[in-house]
């Protein structure tokens, strides 16, 4: 089976369905009223709202992917190569009224008047003082009010919050900011660097680098990277999604050729290493590094420093 990068597939899985068939196979598309759809060839399929629907065969989705495969019969290589020989160098031009959602605005939850209790919480996680102050310095990290959660932001390349992670102070909180875009989850990089290191969580980020500063080394020597929760690849790698996050910061980060897997160290970590270093080690330097005590980087920081260990559950941020 040929190989094909991940931001291949991931370019032609953006591709619905309506676009497809206006840019590439016109003759192909009747308009039925208003903003539906359907095609020449089966007038039962309907597109609508950014989704099509097979009605005879009860079939349906929402990319021209999608519907190569469902419809046409074709093989999932064959046809991320039709759409990627398709698209080319060629401007795509979107209907106005259909397809791709508008982006939600990120609302942030209130700031507190201070601090305290934020920083109190991650002291007691092991982070070491220093590189807390860092992050609420910087405008990573804050505590919200009234609910006194700790907010930890991503930024994007103009150094506007599009992501917010929210950790209850003494309770098992976890969640999102409405709006939240996983692309820009929590990081930290370094201003000159080839290597990028990738975690699960921001508390695991933060207290790898803790682990750094405790060794005597420079903890923001290399980029470092949440991914903003686990990374489930499907059963069939070639069926699987890219890590939103991870996709940006190479994008944006042409420099970096080495990755630093460091993903918890229980099965699903070890699935998404093993999926990661699939995808990345054509292009990229891949090696894992799961910790050496514990589930993940925070419970090897906690033993380390004779710290309990937090209860955590499965999808911890």
């Amino acid at each position: 089976m040929p190989f094909i990068l991940p931001e291949a597939i991931h370019r032609a899985r953006e591709l619905d369905l309506l676009t497809y068939l206006q840019n590439f196979d016109s003759s192909n598309l009747v308009k039925v009223c208003g903003d539906t759809y359907c095609t020449k060839e089966h007038d039962s399929l309907k597109i609508s709202n950014g989704k099509w629907n097979w009605f005879s065969r009860g079939i349906g989705g929402k990319s021209a992917l999608d519907y190569l495969i469902k419809v046409e019969g074709m093989k999932f290589t064959e046809a991320v190569e039709h759409i990627m020989n398709c698209i080319g160098d060629k401007t795509i031009i979107y209907d106005s009224k259909s397809t791709k959602p508008k982006e939600k605005a990120l609302v942030l939850p209130k700031a507190n008047c201070n601090n305290d209790n934020a920083i109190s919480y991650l002291k007691s996680r092991g982070i070491d003082k220093d590189i807390i102050n860092y992050c609420v310095e910087t405008g990573r990290i804050y505590e919200s009010y009234p609910n006194h959660n700790v907010v930890m932001l991503g930024f994007d390349k103009y150094g506007i919050p599009r992501y917010a992670n929210l950790r209850g102070i003494g309770s098992d909180f976890k969640g999102e900011a409405s709006g939240s875009d996983k692309r820009f989850s929590f990081s930290i990089s370094a201003e000159k660097s080839d290597t990028v290191h990738i975690f699960e969580s921001a508390i695991d980020l933060l207290s790898y680098a803790t682990m750094l500063k405790i060794n005597g080394q420079k903890w923001d020597e290399h980029h470092l990277l949440s991914l903003a929760g686990v990374y489930r690849p499907d059963k069939e790698l070639k069926d699987s999604s890219f890590p939103l996050a991870l996709k940006q910061f190479l994008s944006e980060h042409s420099e970096i050729k080495k990755i630093h897997l460091r993903l918890d160290n229980d099965y699903a970590g070890r699935i998404a290493t093993e999926a990661l270093k699939h995808f990345l080690s054509e292009k990229y330097e891949v090696k894992e590094y799961p910790s050496k005590r514990g589930k993940d980087y925070n419970d090897w920081l906690c033993l380390k420093l004779g710290i309990p260990i937090k209860t955590t559950k499965p999808y911890e941020r």
